[in-house]
């Protein structure tokens, strides 16, 4: 299924599905709908639609082993804050250790 159809925002931001596009879609009164905000625009999709995308784009990727690395990003980032602001307090310290 794939085609451009042109829809018109109403009142409270409520768009209107064409009929032929829910038809073809089975989509009823009711059916939750995603908004997937994308660099090249607005992408509506059914719950079942955005986790099939998903899953496509994250195939092949060891999930684990990118969030650990993530994770250790972030905690060599926090570790060289807390050096770089404890190494402040010690200069500051020394400053004032000269004016008495």
């Amino acid at each position: 299924m794939s085609g451009t159809h042109a829809v018109v925002m109403g009142d409270r931001g409520r768009l209107v599905v064409p009929a032929d596009v829910r038809e073809r879609a089975g989509l009823s009164q009711g059916t939750a709908l995603m908004l997937l905000e994308t660099p090249d625009g607005l992408v509506l999709l059914t719950r079942a639609q955005l986790r099939d995308r998903v899953r496509r784009e994250v195939a092949g990727t060891d999930l684990v082993t990118a969030l650990l690395a993530s994770r250790r990003r972030a905690a060599a980032l926090e570790d060289a804050a807390l050096e770089d602001a404890a190494l402040e307090d010690a200069g500051s310290d020394l400053a004032h250790d000269g004016d008495a």
